[in-house]
Formats: C-alpha cells, sequence, structure tokens
C-alpha cells in the first residue's frame, strides 16, 4: 500500500511517519500543494537502492584511473540512448 501525506506532517504526525518509515519498512511519500514533493526512506531502504550504484561508480573511477582513453559527455550519452534503444527492441 502506498503510504501518500501532505508535507505538513512531517511536523504534524512525525511519530506515525517514522514508524510507517523504519518499523513498517515502507515509504512515505509528500505532497505540497497536492502535487508530489518528496519520498522518505529509511537509511537501509535508501542504501539498497544506491548500494549498486556507488560500487559500479567505485569501479568505473578504478578503470580511469588504469586508463588514459577519455569520452565527452556527447559520446557517453550517445552510447547510452543506442544501449536504451536495444534494450526497448527485445
Amino acid at each position: 500500500m502506498m503510504h501518500i501525506r501532505p508535507v505538513s506532517d512531517l511536523r504534524n504526525k512525525f511519530p506515525e511517519i517514522e514508524q510507517t518509515v523504519l518499523k513498517n519498512g515502507e515509504p512515505v511519500y509528500l505532497t505540497k500543494n497536492g502535487y508530489g514533493s518528496m519520498v522518505l526512506l529509511s537509511l537501509e531502504q535508501y542504501a539498497a537502492l544506491t548500494d549498486d550504484v556507488e560500487l559500479a561508480l567505485d569501479e568505473a573511477d578504478k578503470a580511469a584511473e588504469l586508463s588514459d582513453v577519455r569520452y565527452s559527455g556527447q559520446e557517453v550519452f550517445s552510447r547510452v540512448r543506442r544501449r536504451i534503444r536495444e534494450r526497448k527492441a527485445l
């Protein structure tokens, strides 16, 4: 179940939100003026989302240290777009 709350609940009902996020392990989506504003996650949930990216960035940094090859932003994004198109074609 999605938990959507107004951002004012962060101040007024923090214990309820904290319980949802920490004890129930579920994210809480906050809105401001009826529009999405932010998502609250536990540290564990956040780490689960970002750990793989952090590792990949560390590996890329190590590979860059061992190589003199550099790519422009245009080259990188062209390759990314091509890979996305290839995956969609599958």
